[in-house]
């Protein structure tokens, strides 16, 4: 039987059986309806003698009109239109002109890219793509890893980019040259499907090639997910590979959690039984870990979903984290960032019909009008955890029980050589900003094509190699020391945990540097660090965005700068080091040359007030953010009693000013310069040296 939208209301409405009743999101300060998939929408219901109230089984097109029609935003209409994310890209790519309309242009990001210019050249526009690939758990075969560093001097700039969700990015590949690209990827184990556009991207996991029994299940459990979410249709082989698919085996597991619709989550006889035709309203993230393991920022996903196990080690189930999200718009109060809540725990068997309940009901629910409000976040700030569990519940065809205790959560890095458990080690290597390039970029690729090595890319822009016999640890030291990929201990601890957009030149977004910016600013708060007395061993984490939309996370760092203006951030405080605790205004429209006037006042105090052992977010919450406000009007520099030349360093005066004056010229301090040169010194000793 098929109802039209509106008499669908009506028999949610007549139902006495709340349990029944199709949930309604008005969203914020809006009248739009809930479902608001398509302006001709209906919804089809299933009936029963036994059970006369009706279950939502799919949403579809049918032939006349509705008389209401929802408004909807421009990209609703791009995807009901495009045949399944074909229609008008699969044109688009075939002309001569360098760019493609704006449909394709909201298409193609499904398939892993976007269009972009170099909005440092003035003039006519000069149109590139970047791609993203699709790597469950950052996991990057030899061949793939080999194959993108290609790419990125054949086609691309030169340089791969390493993502805050564990994939590469390759930039400045033109459109002509577009499908060479793609089916390149795809004839060599790799993927870009699904890393942009609103379905779910690429499920992160802990990076770290562990051989225990949670780390290997939740990298399982991220592999199953990506699977269970991968768009059916095949729009993407027909486009880039001419319909040719490349498709592994999939866990029976999964197929048989995708074809289930016991519960009405399925649209019958679709080539794509979860997203329909209008996919998904927004974007969706996932992350697996393990408990303690938060290298995967996991609070700022849609889910998030944490392996348990029991004394023995034996995974048995899951808790499950809902509702984060990064994204926002200055000047907007009603788009904000916001961390995940505790939604329940299910046993480890059914964690694919979870997620595919959650999911469900994201795309039932979530807004379609205004692409500002339509990530999962602001449903759940709608309706609150209580109802959106009770409707989730009804989609899973289960209740969810408590969440499971679990112990404080840490970050790691990963960084530095460890025991992989299998008798083979891992090394995770420091990429600034997870930009690899020149000299590192031919290092890594000579040590990953002669020890055959496997890689994984971590949620922190760095790379792991894996399975490196012990035999190899020298020399592959040595030369990856080499090429300016230094161990941990040599490397500026503010370093270590900061991380930036790409921004300019090619972010159409961006409103102010990032990625080009933060090595000056990094090297200005050492500078900072110094003047106040802080070791050179302390640190905070510093996250850099060219724009509020958050894609280096810095509403969880305990220092995030987001671009506001030219040459301007707004400054948020208050994050912690292990990404549990969120952020919060502290100013607008700082100008980056101004930054130590914010800076220097807060570091001291710092310095000076801190309780034992406590970070620089936990301080800032503490403090509370109106003193932290009038420490920063009332400050007129560090006191005179606190400066000193540090002559520990310096023979006598005369060496201190002789150094001080080479400084000035690389605008250092002569601190600064001696540190520099004693730290490359000692790593260049270390190189001759056995690394054991």
């Amino acid at each position: 039987m098929t109802t039209s939208f509106g008499t669908a209301i009506n028999i949610a409405v007549d139902d006495p059986n709340p349990k029944h009743q199709i949930q309604k999101f008005n969203g914020l300060k809006s009248t739009s309806n809930s479902l608001l998939l398509s302006r001709r929408l209906h919804v089809h219901r299933s009936f029963s003698p036994s059970n006369p109230s009706s279950i939502v089984r799919a949403v579809s097109t049918p032939a006349k009109p509705a008389a209401v029609e929802p408004k909807r935003s421009k990209v609703e209409i791009f995807k009901e239109q495009s045949n399944f994310i074909r229609y008008p890209l699969n044109e688009e790519i075939l002309n001569d002109a360098p760019n493609i309309n704006e449909a394709a242009t909201q298409l193609i990001k499904f398939h892993g890219s976007y269009m972009q210019y170099n909005r440092d050249e003035r003039g006519s526009r000069s149109y590139s793509f970047m791609l993203r690939t699709k790597n469950p758990g950052g996991e990057v075969p030899n061949r793939l890893y080999l194959v993108m560093d290609d790419l990125a001097d054949q086609f691309g700039i030169g340089t791969l980019r390493l993502t805050t969700r564990q994939t590469f990015q390759l930039h400045g590949v033109l459109k002509k040259d577009l499908k060479t690209v793609m089916s390149t990827i795809i004839n060599n184990m790799g993927s870009t499907l699904g890393a942009c556009g609103d379905l779910n991207r690429n499920v992160l996991a802990p990076a770290a090639p562990f051989a225990k029994k949670d780390y290997m299940f939740a990298k399982q459990t991220a592999d199953n997910i990506a699977a269970l979410l991968t768009p059916q249709s095949g729009f993407y082989y027909d486009v880039w590979v001419d319909g040719e698919k490349f498709m592994t085996a999939e866990p029976p597991e999964v197929v048989k959690a995708r074809n289930d619709s016991s519960h009405g989550t399925n649209f019958p006889d679709s080539p794509e039984p979860i997203y329909g035709t209008q996919f998904l309203p927004r974007k969706f993230k996932i992350a697996v870990t393990v408990p303690t393991d938060n290298s995967v920022d996991l609070f700022t996903n849609d889910i998030g979903v944490v392996v348990v196990s029991n004394e023995d080690g034996e995974p048995q189930g899951f808790n499950i984290y809902v509702g984060g999200g990064m994204g926002r718009t200055h000047r907007m109060e009603t788009t904000f960032p916001r961390m995940a809540e505790p939604l329940g725990y299910v046993p480890k068997e059914d964690i694919l019909y979870a997620v595919k309940a959650i999911v469900v009901t994201q795309r039932e629910n979530g807004r379609r009008d205004d692409r500002r409000y339509s990530r999962l976040k602001y449903l759940l700030s709608s309706w609150g955890i209580e109802k959106f569990r009770s409707v989730t519940e009804q989609y899973y065809g289960k209740k969810f029980e408590p969440c499971r205790e679990l112990p404080e959560w840490e970050f790691k890095s990963y960084l530095g050589w460890h025991e992989q458990g299998d008798g083979s080690l891992f090394c995770g290597l420091h990429v600034d900003n997870g930009r690899v390039k020149g000299i590192m970029k031919k290092t890594l690729r000579e040590v990953i094509e002669k020890y055959n090595l496997n890689v994984r890319l971590t949620p922190n822009q760095n790379i792991i190699l894996c399975n490196i016999r012990q035999a190899w640890k020298r020399p592959i030291t040595i030369a990856l020391a080499q090429g300016g990929l230094l161990q941990p201990r040599f490397v500026d601890p503010l370093n270590l945990t900061a991380m930036a957009c790409p921004a300019f030149p090619l972010c159409p977004l961006a409103i102010t540097e990032a990625e080009r910016g933060i090595p000056d600013i990094l090297k200005r708060v050492r500078a900072v660090f110094e003047r106040v007395g802080l070791k050179y061993n302390e640190s905070v984490v510093i996250r850099v965005t060219g724009c509020p939309n958050g894609c280096a996370r810095p509403y969880m760092a305990e220092l995030g700068l987001v671009g506001d203006g030219p040459n301007s951030y707004q400054i948020w405080l208050g994050g912690t080091p292990n990404q549990t605790s969120l952020a919060r205004t502290f100013k607008d429209k700082v100008k980056v040359q101004d930054l130590e006037k914010v800076l220097d006042p807060l570091f001291f105090h710092w310095k000076r007030k801190r309780q034992s052992r406590e970070s620089f977010g936990e301080f800032t919450n503490r403090m509370g953010f109106e003193k932290l406000g009038e420490l920063v009007e009332k400050w007129e520099g560090i006191p005179e009693s606190s400066s000193r030349y540090n002559l520990k360093l310096f023979a006598d005066k005369e060496t201190y000013e002789a150094m001080d004056a080479l400084a000035r010229i690389q605008d250092k301090n002569a601190h600064q310069l001696a540190i520099e040169i004693v730290r490359n010194y000692v790593a260049s000793q270390q190189n001759g040296k056995s690394m054991d």
